[in-house]
């Protein structure tokens, strides 16, 4: 089943990082990277860049919007992420814990599916009920 690990880094965090710093932590994220696709579980994995290079578009009644980033309003961006195959939700969240970004961001695991799905309702693409039950709060930690 494919999921994706968002990487979502805190706001201004990267500048507060000497360039030595921000290497190494990639660096490290590149071996995880490899050892995922070593492991036959990795589909895809990119950095992005800072959201000072980010524009957000809107088209609303026909109306086309773009801001520019930085975004005032954000608290977190998606710095990066990891597209996954894996045999559950529960083992890519186990992944999820191994990702070197997990110390200083959250990574945010997300499984892929039709936008019209909302399992909270427990719709399926099969007619089926929702995989996976809700995590404890105590289970998060």
């Amino acid at each position: 089943m494919p999921y994706m690990l968002l990487i979502m880094e805190p706001i201004g965090q990267r500048q507060e990082r000497s360039e030595d710093e921000g290497r190494e932590l990639y660096a490290q994220m590149l071996r995880f990277a490899d050892d995922l696709k070593g492991r036959g579980l990795l589909k895809a994995a990119e950095s992005l860049l800072g959201d000072r290079e980010g524009v957000r578009v809107q088209v609303r009644g026909g109306r086309r919007t773009l801001v520019d980033g930085p975004f005032s309003e954000a608290k977190e961006m998606v710095g990066g992420f990891f597209l996954l195959d894996c045999e559950s939700k529960e083992q890519a969240v186990a992944i999820a814990a191994e990702c070197p970004a997990a110390a200083w961001a959250t990574v945010e695991v997300r499984g892929l599916g039709p936008c019209f799905m909302d399992s909270s309702r427990g719709e399926t693409d099969d007619g089926g009920s929702a995989r996976g039950a809700p995590v404890a709060a105590a289970d998060r930690g």
